[in-house]
């Protein structure tokens, strides 16, 4: 793997680059968020691991400012915060994995490796499709009806999973683990939230719905009742 670790730590910094290395991976280290979105724009990276407190800006605002110059490299945020607001945040800034400091190495890589193989996997030319709805991998462009739908790169994930799931039912607990990677939390909204942005994106003024509610269960996308 090509990696890019941002950490303005040297000692947390030094420590992921000589494991990585060690494991034949080609890793630059940068440590400020300006650095960051040079590299990351002229450099072909796998996988970036981002800090989420830099000297210059928060790791929040390098994966927005990323992910508004079209880098889609995937993002592992690395923060000591582990609250799932903190989650929430680093995910709706654009982020795909989360881990929390302190960490196992292991850990790192296994997340690292996943994050990686995703990436290659979706850059194959695949399509899915519900009724008139395409989720395109290539360009991770969705559209209905032939009309390109603006999702959010969370809204883009979570349907991905919907529709790679679809004519199954899928529970709250297994979308805040496979799409947030968190566990579900009773006390928040923020999946029925979110399913409900996809709605209005995708069924508002259709007279086919393809996103269903599953009363007691969880959701399920199909074409028709």
């Amino acid at each position: 793997m090509n990696v890019l670790v941002v950490e303005d730590e040297p000692k947390v910094a030094s420590f992921i680059k000589q494991g990585l290395e060690e494991q034949q991976n080609k890793v630059d280290v940068v440590s400020n968020g300006s650095s960051a979105q040079n590299y990351a724009v002229n450099q072909n990276y796998d996988v970036i691991v981002l800090d989420l407190m830099l000297p210059d800006m928060s790791g929040v605002d390098v994966c927005k400012k990323l992910r508004n110059i079209g880098v889609d490299v995937p993002i592992l945020m690395l923060t000591a915060l582990s609250s799932t607001d903190d989650k929430l945040t680093g995910f709706d800034a654009g982020a795909d994995d989360y881990l929390t400091k302190p960490f196992e190495f292991k850990e790192l890589t296994a997340r690292l490796k996943a994050l990686s193989k995703r990436k290659n996997e979706s850059g194959s030319k695949f399509t899915i499709t519900v009724g008139d709805l395409v989720l395109d991998f290539d360009s991770q462009v969705v559209r209905r009806a032939g009309k390109r739908l603006d999702l959010t790169h969370k809204e883009y994930t979570l349907l991905e999973y919907l529709m790679k799931h679809q004519n199954q039912v899928v529970t709250r607990n297994e979308i805040a683990d496979k799409v947030w990677d968190i566990q579900f939390d009773t006390k928040t909204n923020v999946i029925d939230v979110y399913i409900n942005f996809l709605r209005k994106k995708i069924d508002k003024d259709q007279e086919i719905k393809l996103i269903h509610t599953v009363v007691g269960l969880g959701y399920m996308i199909k074409e028709g009742k």
